[in-house]
């Protein structure tokens, strides 16, 4: 991932620090149902397409914008699929971030499927079927994609507690 020269004038005065990132997460399928991926080219493994907002961008515009910049494809975002804090990362330049991510599930609408920055070695389009290998957090985005359910969100704990182990779907 690139870092965004926002994020360069930060760390400027804020050093390796944790940094709190809005990012997002598009699960782009096309007319026949493919999932496109790409093959990343800072850990040579195949991925979603996500990436980080730009001051004043809005989730959806991040989306679109990202899909669009490393694989050419032209997309529209249908629904929000998942919100969720992921861990934090420390990075081996010793920078720590930590990305509150939005997923959102996108239809294609236009372009070929091509390599389209630095960010990716291959893009390519694969039945839901036949994969390639995925980590476990693409794979969770991808499988609530799929499904028809309400935006996944970890529930709070309150008073009352969490709602149930791990495991919450309500209205975003």
């Amino acid at each position: 991932m690139t870092t965004p020269d926002f994020i360069r004038e930060i760390r400027a005065t804020a050093g390796h620090r944790l940094l709190l990132l809005p990012a997002v997460t598009a699960i782009v399928l096309d007319d026949r149902g493919r999932l496109l991926l790409g093959r990343r080219s800072d850990t040579g493994e195949w991925s979603v397409v996500g990436g980080i907002a730009e001051p004043g961008e809005q989730p959806a515009e991040t989306a679109v914008r990202e899909v669009y910049e490393e694989t050419a494809v032209r997309c529209v975002p249908e629904r929000v699929v998942l919100v969720q804090m992921l861990e934090p990362i420390t990075y081996p330049n010793g920078d720590v971030c930590q990305f509150q991510d939005i997923t959102f599930r996108c239809r294609a609408t236009g372009g070929e499927a091509r390599v389209n920055d630095s960010e990716s070695l291959e893009v390519a389009w694969f039945e839901a079927d036949a994969l390639p290998p995925l980590n476990r957090f693409a794979l969770e985005r991808i499988h609530r994609a799929l499904r028809d359910e309400p935006t996944w969100f970890e529930p709070p704990a309150g008073p009352a507690g969490p709602a149930s182990e791990g495991s919450a779907a309500g209205p975003a």
